[in-house]
């Protein structure tokens, strides 16, 4: 019933063909966000009547786009993919943003979840047991790329480091897909990152799949398995995105723009290529507020834990 009436909000809309919806991105091409993106910006563009454009902005672990779009006409047209980092952790991280996260934005609907995965260049170790040996071997900390300070990518790294005591080097990188690259250059050792961007090298067997950090071994990758089963049950960490709208913009709108998502969503072509990249649980605007509120109630315990500061 819902979708119906999302559905009569889209009919009833006017179709605005003379400008671009912009999605902006808080990370470099290549990363987990600019694929979900990506793969659903194709239906959203038909389901609104008018182009929509991808604007990759990276840096400061998201702070940059989020900024840009804070400061955005509150007409509609400039929305935000946000993440558990770059929306929750980063605005907690981070002192005096130009910005308030939780006054300047509202939700518009939930992409969906998905979890993180642990990788390793091919020839450092056959498993996630042997990452201790290779560490005494190399006797140097085992360094991970991230996407930022602050970011789900990270946050996984110290999570890994306070499981396992291992001596860990953080590099960070403007998104995830130049740590990416640099793991495939040799240049870094390890990168966790979200499942859908991860995959295609793990499939292509130049990155090796050590762990996964969902609840459960995904059906993507059932060999590999979680944390909890190698014994650490706190190397657990699933990130989701989001779309975010400028405080401000017209409830009608936002209607709109919500009934666009949703129906995106529902899309056979997207809904399929999200669950082959191991995302769900996507949906509406009350959906992604409660999911919000619950991660800003312990996102900060958690970068106290793990003794994560702004750099």
């Amino acid at each position: 019933m819902r979708l119906l009436i999302l559905l009569g909000l889209l009919l009833l809309a006017p179709p605005s063909h003379a400008q671009g919806l912009r999605l902006v991105i808080p990370f470099a091409s290549g990363g987990a966000a600019d694929v979900v993106a990506r793969q659903i910006q194709p239906a959203l563009s038909e389901l609104l009547g008018q182009p929509v454009v991808i604007d990759n902005r990276g840096g400061a672990g998201g702070a940059l786009a989020n900024d840009l779009v804070a400061k955005a006409p509150a007409d509609g047209q400039t929305l935000l993919v946000g993440s558990l980092g770059t929306v929750v952790l980063n605005s907690t991280l981070v002192p005096r943003l130009p910005y308030d996260i939780r006054r300047d934005f509202v939700p518009v609907a939930l992409l969906g979840k998905v979890p993180g995965l642990l990788i390793a260049r091919p020839e450092l170790a056959p498993d996630f047991a042997g990452l201790a040996a290779t560490q005494r071997r190399l006797a140097r900390p085992l360094t991970y790329g991230s996407a930022g300070p602050g970011t789900t990518m990270h946050i996984s790294g110290e999570l890994l480091r306070l499981a396992t005591g291992l001596p860990l080097t953080h590099v960070p990188y403007r998104g995830a897909g130049p740590a990416l690259t640099d793991l495939l250059a040799g240049n870094v050792d390890l990168v966790m990152a979200d499942l859908p961007v991860l995959l295609p090298v793990v499939r292509a067997g130049t990155a090796r799949a050590l762990a996964t950090l969902g609840e459960a071994r995904s059906p993507l990758l059932p060999e590999v398995p979680t944390g909890a089963e190698l014994g650490l049950p706190g190397f657990r960490l699933e990130n989701w995105y989001g779309v975010l709208a400028p405080a401000g913009v017209p409830a009608a709108r936002l209607a709109v723009l919500e009934a666009a998502l949703v129906a995106a969503l529902a899309r056979p072509d997207v809904a399929q290529k999200y669950r082959e990249g191991g995302m769900h649980g996507g949906g509406g605007a009350a959906l992604y507020r409660a999911a919000l509120e619950q991660d800003f109630a312990t996102g900060p315990d958690l970068l106290r834990r793990l003794e994560i500061r702004a750099e």
